[in-house]
Order: structure tokens, then sequence, then C-alpha cells
């Protein structure tokens, strides 16, 4: 479980703009110790974690469905390669279709989050989801604990 003392680094790739705001102004409402990067496609996400330099991130909120490179591609690039074996996933798209929760579990997605359209329950998904001890979530993972909601 990530403390509150300890920074928490998180990135969102979402190429909606008032989401990506929304989401930062959760972040800055719940004055949580955190690194936030947004990114608003898959292409700059997955070119930023090309850099062997940067910070390992603790938790990536990723959207689905982004022009250039989709949520799916970067999910796949990133559990193919073992330097991000230890980042958390968050399936974060304002899909709840079974396809799309079905193909980002055996893709190797952490939790699955419907955008929710009220900002504060949000701010209540953003708490409870950084709140999650992950290795103990991880290991026992499963669909029924895989979508996530309020």
């Amino acid at each position: 479980m990530i403390t509150h003392k300890d920074s928490i680094h998180i990135l969102i790739a979402d190429d909606d703009e008032d989401d990506r705001a929304f989401f930062s102004d959760a972040m800055m409402e719940l004055k949580m110790n955190n690194k936030l990067t947004l990114f608003n496609d898959g292409k700059d996400l997955m070119e930023y974690l090309a850099n062997p330099d940067i910070v390992m991130p603790h938790i990536l909120f990723l959207d689905l469905n982004m022009p250039y490179k989709s949520g799916f591609e970067c999910l796949k690039e990133i559990r193919a390669d073992s330097r991000f074996k230890e980042v958390s996933i968050a399936i974060y798209s304002t899909s709840s279709s079974e396809k799309d929760i079905e193909e980002t579990f055996i893709e190797g997605a952490n939790i699955y989050i419907k955008k929710p359209n009220d900002f504060t329950k949000l701010k209540k998904v953003i708490k409870e989801v950084l709140n999650i001890n992950w290795q103990f979530h991880s290991s026992g993972l499963n669909k029924e604990t895989f979508f996530f909601s309020i």
C-alpha cells in the first residue's frame, strides 16, 4: 500500500481535454502527495515511457479510445515490457462494454473504471483506487474484482 508520506507518481493518458482537467482538479482537491503527468494520446504516453531515465509511475490511468495509439495498444505494449511489471494500470473509460472489460482484463490491466460524470464520485474513485493495496489486489485478481464501481 502506498502511504501518504510517499509521493505517488501517477500518469493519465486521455485525449479528452475536459476529462484530463477534471481528473487533475480532483487530484488537487484530494491533497494527496502525488506527481501527476498528463498525456493527450497513447503515442505521447509511449514515447515518454520509452525514455530509460523516467521515474517509474506507480499507476497509470489509461483511456481506451484515443487517436494515434489506442489504450488497448498501449496496454499490450506496456505489459510486453518487463520494465513496467510493477506499474498498476487502471483502464479509465466511458465504455462499459463487456468486450472492452474482458479484453483489458486478459491483456493485464489491474482494474477497470467507468469514468464518473460527477466530480464528487471522481474524487471518491481516485481516492479509493490510490488506496488499494496493489500487491494483494493483483494476486487475487479475478473478473469480479476487476470492474470497479462506486
